[in-house]
């Protein structure tokens, strides 16, 4: 379903990428504990976005066997919904390995343009993935999903069909829109 999307970022591993995106799609359905949530993943460039971060708490995910980390592991995606409703992030290597969680993204640039009513962590996912190689997935508490990279919005997703017309779509220019089931992939088709 996020092929277009996955294969128009520039990360070593598209499959990585479209694990998180999913996970996060999952997020912004679901929520958590009856209400919505969001949060923030950057996959690649992980030694880069971890010095431009920072834990708020201690981190849940140090000292575990890269394996159980794997953002593809069954096992993982409870742990990564629940971690989901703490403060901060997450930062996913390249190879898929979830590095830490509870980051919060310390990336600030003036030279990113957001639209109005796109909030900090918005900001944030744009601001790092402006400074680093990092892509960066943001699941909004409206329950949109956005991906940025080298500081631009590249795509949006819409996970449930209703929400298209209660939100309005922040990218420009020419977009390839996919469906599937209830939910709608909006990738642009040129760099601004």
């Amino acid at each position: 379903m996020f092929n277009t999307l996955c294969s128009k970022a520039k990360v070593r591993h598209p499959g990585v990428l479209e694990a998180v995106i999913e996970i996060g799609v999952e997020i912004a359905r679901e929520g958590r504990e009856g209400r919505r949530i969001g949060t923030i993943f950057t996959v690649g460039d992980h030694e880069a976005v971890l010095k431009r971060s920072r834990t708020l708490i201690l981190d849940p995910l140090a000292g575990h066997a890269d394996e159980d980390k794997h953002i593809t592991n069954r096992n993982l995606r409870g742990t990564v919904k629940e971690l989901a409703q703490l403060d901060g992030g997450f930062i996913v290597s390249d190879d898929g390995i979830v590095i830490s969680a509870c980051r919060y993204l310390d990336a600030t640039t003036s030279d990113v343009e957001l639209a109005f009513g796109l909030g900090s962590r918005h900001l944030a996912g744009a601001s790092v993935s402006r400074v680093t190689c990092a892509v960066a997935v943001v699941i909004s508490e409206s329950s949109m999903v956005r991906v940025f990279e080298r500081g631009v919005l590249i795509g949006e997703i819409i996970p449930e069909v209703w929400l298209l017309n209660r939100h309005n779509v922040q990218l420009r220019g020419a977009v390839t829109e996919e469906h599937e089931g209830d939910m709608t992939v909006l990738t642009t088709q040129k760099m601004t």
